[in-house]
């Protein structure tokens, strides 16, 4: 060996060991449970040296437009007029600037205008029909979000309201003879198969508060974020939850790191979720401590009393800047919460760390 492939194979060497150290940055996306394909798609985006706020809207685009799942962008389920209203966030770590819409018609894609909104415009936030006509006027076209699907649950839940007297004006009336809901449903909805009305009765009496946020941060040290969201299901029109308030449902520092939430997002802006998740990195706490930090928060908020909280559940996601990573739900159980992770090959899904072992 010449002196000059020793010194090639020692610099090879020293970078090699550069990368494999504790704490190098590296590619890494985190994401809610739903975000396994978000995930995937914004590690190839990383992977080929993009942004990784381009990675991370890529891939919650899948869900958003999506019309399987009913809790983001094209398939939400609407609120209580039947009309769909998305909300979104996005944080771009390298610039440090963010975007954010809320009480969004008619658009698909929230993050993407999210993202145009910190781009083009002098603001933070756009909310209702000044966010659409921002959307349309950088070239966005109005869609019909409603899909038969959500659109049927959203008739049942209007014919499983009923007043004081159990009496629903969507009801059959007073004359009719008395029935069983699975029977009833089958006649009120006679072409939907068995699984199909059993899910639009679950998510008509137990409204559902879905969400996708996702985390990246690349080998140069880089990090952003995005959460979106058809908010809870049946809400009045116009309520707003945590998803598009930054500090709430995204927060991003690079110099620190990353979170983000779904779940109950009223409980979440009571404790500025993301935000404090990020300042107990700041503090020293590991990604797991920090999230549980933050929803022993939101437990005080109600005293530590199971009962209120077994109301709601909330999860955490929280990605360190040396790639440390963690999520974090408020109740465990036979099924807990679990998030996705991408860090190399295929997406995989996590056991969140819980707060609560079981509901009362």
């Amino acid at each position: 060996m010449n002196r000059r492939q020793w010194m090639m194979g020692s610099l090879l060497g020293a970078a090699a060991r550069a990368a494999a150290a504790p704490g190098a940055p590296k590619n890494i996306v985190i994401a809610s449970a739903n975000g396994t394909r978000a995930c995937a798609r914004a590690r190839e985006i990383l992977d080929a040296g993009g942004d990784t706020l381009d990675a991370v809207i890529a891939g919650v685009n899948i869900n958003e437009e999506d019309p399987e799942d009913s809790s983001v962008g094209y398939g939400g389920l609407p609120n209580e007029e039947g009309v769909v209203e998305l909300d979104a966030s996005v944080m771009h770590g390298p610039t440090r600037r963010a975007g954010a819409v809320a009480a969004l018609r008619n658009i698909k894609t929230p993050s993407k205008v999210a993202r145009l909104v910190m781009e083009q415009t002098d603001h933070l936030m756009l909310v209702g029909e000044g966010a659409l006509r921002f959307a349309k006027a950088i070239g966005f076209q109005e869609e019909n979000l409603l899909t038969e699907k959500s659109r049927l649950a959203w008739l049942v839940w209007k014919k499983s309201l009923k007043d004081g007297r159990g009496h629903s004006n969507w009801g059959e009336g007073l004359a009719s003879p008395a029935k069983k809901p699975a029977a009833w449903l089958r006649e009120q909805f006679p072409k939907a198969d068995e699984a199909l009305l059993a899910w639009a009765w679950e998510v008509a009496v137990r409204p559902p508060s879905g969400t996708i946020n996702c985390l990246a941060l690349n080998t140069k040290g880089e990090m952003s974020g995005v959460t979106s969201t058809s908010g809870l299901a049946w809400k009045i029109p116009g309520r707003v939850g945590d998803s598009p308030i930054l500090g709430a449902g995204l927060w991003v520092d690079q110099d620190v790191g990353a979170a983000g939430s779904t779940g109950r997002g009223e409980e979440n802006i009571r404790v500025a979720g993301a935000h404090t998740i990020v300042e107990n990195l700041r503090q020293g706490m590991g990604p797991r401590e920090a999230c549980l930090d933050a929803l022993k928060r939101v437990a005080r908020n109600f005293s530590n009393d199971q009962s209120k909280l077994a109301q709601f559940d909330l999860s955490f996601y929280a990605l360190r800047k040396d790639g440390a990573y963690a999520g974090a739900s408020l109740w465990g159980g036979p099924r807990p919460r679990r998030f996705a992770v991408n860090d190399g090959g295929e997406s995989r899904l996590e056991p969140c760390v819980t707060l609560f072992d079981q509901r009362p």
